[in-house]
């Protein structure tokens, strides 16, 4: 009689321990990461944009907090991915450029959480170049994707299924039906929710096609620059609005793969407004003035459809009960030059494509309305997302979660913001951290001197303060230093003057520190000194590291 009742009550036990547990896991947030490719932070009108509004994106930075200095590690789309994956910088994570393909082998915060119960899930834009693992639902574009009618890969297998429409649109209608119907509701969940747009060549969606067509874009005030103030990087680029943009970039030509409903409509848009153009006969600044009204009017086309889905999904979240218990963050790989330095692309360590925007809303334990000017990194974003479901944190990921940031109150008597800070609301609560971090370590790789590199970026590494910003091209021996107080464009480098030789002597110690924090290797990726010739035919790539057993 007494083993049968010492039994039952341990059995009751076991159910109440159970049941509490389930309880626990079932109560931890719920995450989904919003992440754009190209999306500069100048052009959110939560960042102070003056050529575009975006409310949906908006109510994430109003209901939550909104990072002002938010950098990438390596500026381009590929390895910043991989970054966000791993937590570590590009060479300890083996992607360093876009011709790399990511080892999915690896330790990843998807995997980690998985085995803290989570369930995970990617739809959209993946571009590592192997299949997405980690995830217990995939469904990625194939390559970069197209931006009309697209081909999506579904949980690795490799005979892709198609789609019909418009891929922001298609991207979002994929990502509800798992919200609403495929993830299992007694579990938290993770979700990677990835967007195309808004990558060259910038295509609109059918909606969208006249938007702007009676507006003038504002000009950034150094359209023309000639890169005189900077050295041989700047000068020998190939990224220009001037030179560098093609017919199919200007929609000059439509683009291919439309269906013939599709393309009737894209043509009764286009054809008149590049009649006008050719009748023109534009030439010198004239030209150059519009092909950049051209470029941002496509670009803001695409960034406009891609708020509007960002808003389909934050009102599922919320008609569907789970705004209360959700985490949504939203990002972009890296930022983009609008016309800035004459420019679009991304890959410098100038400011305009370093930057990347971060919001984040998480009712409850977010302060609406609150900003922060800490230097964060997409380096931080996978230890983030860990600590928020009380995962462990690996002690070789390289960064630091930002969720005693996100969740800090006002500070009583905050210091004056860094001078770089993106414009923003007086009203919005500074939650600035002191000693959260001094500086940001920065890495580009993508060129050869094989080969016609895209866009002819060379090589560099730095590293940024609050106020200062050393850049080392060092494949060529030369240096950058930019004061961003006095010189928030960046139009001079003033490596060579005297007044900051101190400066300058100290945050070359930064960056030797940092390389040997970060394990950079010595030859930092090195390759010869001399460009290749513009006339170089592209070679294949160089051999891909074996997968890990």
């Amino acid at each position: 009689m007494l083993r049968s009742v010492l039994r039952t009550t341990c059995f009751a036990i076991v159910l109440i321990h159970t049941a509490t547990s389930v309880f626990a896991a079932d109560s931890r947030p719920n995450i989904i990461f919003i992440f754009t490719d190209d999306h500069a932070a100048h052009a959110m009108s939560a960042y102070g944009s003056r050529i575009n509004s975006t409310p949906n994106l908006d109510r994430i930075a109003n209901g939550g907090m909104l990072f002002t200095n938010c950098f990438c590690t390596n500026s381009i789309c590929g390895p910043s991915r991989a970054v966000i994956q791993t937590g570590k910088h590009s060479h300890l994570n083996g992607f360093r450029d876009n011709g790399d393909r990511f080892d999915g082998s690896q330790q990843t915060f998807p995997k980690l959480l998985q085995k803290a119960g989570y369930q995970t899930a990617v739809v959209g834009k993946w571009h590592l170049g192997t299949a997405p693992e980690g995830y217990d639902y995939s469904e990625v574009l194939k390559g970069q994707g197209p931006y009309y009618n697209p081909p999506m890969l579904v949980n690795g297998n490799p005979k892709p299924v198609k789609h019909t429409g418009y891929t922001t649109d298609i991207i979002t209608d994929l990502a509800l039906k798992w919200l609403q119907g495929k993830r299992d509701p007694n579990k938290p969940f993770l979700f990677m929710f990835q967007h195309k747009a808004p990558h060259r060549n910038w295509q609109p969606g059918p909606k969208y096609l006249n938007m702007y067509d009676d507006v003038e874009i504002p000009e950034p005030d150094n359209l023309f620059d000639d890169w005189s103030g900077r050295g041989t990087a700047a000068q020998t680029q190939d990224m220009s609005i001037r030179k560098t943009m093609n017919a199919s970039d200007l929609k000059l030509s439509p683009p291919g793969g439309l269906t013939p409903e599709q393309l009737a409509v894209w043509n009764k848009a286009y054809e008149p407004k590049n009649k006008a153009f050719r009748e023109a006969k534009l030439e010198g600044d004239d030209l150059i003035r519009w092909k950049y009204q051209r470029y941002m009017k496509d670009y803001l086309r695409c960034v406009a459809s891609v708020d509007d889905n960002v808003g389909r999904v934050l009102d599922y979240l919320q008609d569907a009960g789970l705004s209360e218990n959700t985490v949504v963050i939203y990002s972009s790989d890296q930022g983009f030059y609008l016309g800035d330095h004459g420019w679009f692309d991304k890959r410098f360590m100038y400011e305009e494509s370093y930057r990347m925007p971060l919001m984040a809303s998480w009712p409850g334990r977010i302060k609406p309305g609150s900003v922060n000017h800490n230097l964060v990194s997409n380096l931080d974003f996978a230890e983030t997302f860990l600590e928020i479901a009380g995962a462990e944190i690996p002690g070789d990921m390289q960064g630091k979660s930002l969720l005693s940031l996100m969740q800090a109150g006002p500070v009583a008597n905050p210091a004056a913001p860094p001078a770089m800070t993106i414009s923003y609301s007086d009203k919005l609560l500074d939650c600035t951290q002191p000693e959260f971090r001094d500086s940001l370590y920065y890495h580009y790789y993508e060129f050869e001197a094989d080969r016609r590199t895209a866009h002819m970026v060379r090589r560099h590494c730095g590293v940024r303060n609050d106020r200062y910003k050393l850049i080392h091209f060092y494949n060529l021996g030369e240096w950058e230093f930019y004061d961003l107080e006095k010189d928030k464009r960046e139009m001079r480098s003033f490596y060579d003057d005297p007044q900051y030789k101190e400066i300058i002597a100290q945050m070359k110690i930064r960056l030797a520190e940092l390389q040997k924090e970060y394990q950079v290797p010595d030859d930092t990726g090195s390759v010869p000194a001399d460009p290749p010739s513009n006339h170089v035919e592209p070679v294949k790539r160089r051999p891909q590291p074996k997968k890990a057993a």
